[in-house]
This record gives structure tokens, sequence and C-alpha cells, in this order.
């Protein structure tokens, strides 16, 4: 089974992707980017998706994926950004940095599903 790593500061968003995501994969969320990162450190298990927001308190979102990228064991990590900043150049920095899809908030969570199974196979 597929495990997803969700991080947004949003509760709803984290306990909704949970609830519809939980039947199909195994599913963990961090409330912030530190959470996200320390998990992702310190994981023997790394995830095979991470759902990162752009916007949270502490570490964004663009920097976890910097992180990741700069991190061998996390560089192969698929990554969907998952965000309200909808411009053209938050989508370029965030493909450029090496995520692997970008949704903007608000999202259908069918849509997202989509995109989850898409890059997951």
């Amino acid at each position: 089974m597929h495990s997803i790593l969700i991080a947004d500061d949003d509760e709803e968003i984290r306990e909704l992707l949970t609830f519809k995501l939980q039947s199909g994969y195994e599913v963990t969320a961090a409330a912030d980017g530190r959470e996200c990162w320390r998990y992702l450190e310190n994981a023997t298990d790394l995830p095979d998706l991470v759902v990162l927001d752009v916007m949270m308190p502490g570490l964004n979102g663009y920097r976890v994926l910097d992180r990741m990228q700069d991190d061998d064991r996390l560089a192969d990590i698929d990554v969907i950004m998952l965000t309200s900043r909808g411009k053209e150049d938050d989508i370029v920095r965030a493909l450029e940095s090496g995520a692997t899809d970008y949704m903007t908030k608000p999202f259908s969570a069918n849509e997202l599903i989509a995109r989850i199974k898409r890059v997951l196979g």
C-alpha cells in the first residue's frame, strides 16, 4: 500500500484528506512545515508522496521542497503542492524546484485523488 504524508496547517484540510485517502493509502499528517521536515528526516519508511501546502508557519512548503531536493534520500519522493497561491510565478517556482504537480485551493478532493492516483500509478 502506498503511503502519503499530508503537510498543511489547516486542520480541516488535514482531516478531510486523511478521511478521503485512508481507505486506499497509509496516511500521515503534519501540522506545519517543521513537523513535516522532522518526519521526513527521521522516517525509516519514507512516504511515496507528499501533499504539501506552501504557506505554513515556521517552514513554508517551498523550503521543505528545497530541502527534500537537496537530500538524496528524499529527492525522488513525489510532491503535490496544494496551496491558495495560484499565481504563475508560484506554480513555476514549485515545478522548477521539483514538485510533481500543483493544485490551488479551494480544491476538489476528487480531483486531488485522481492526481494522486496518476502519480502513484
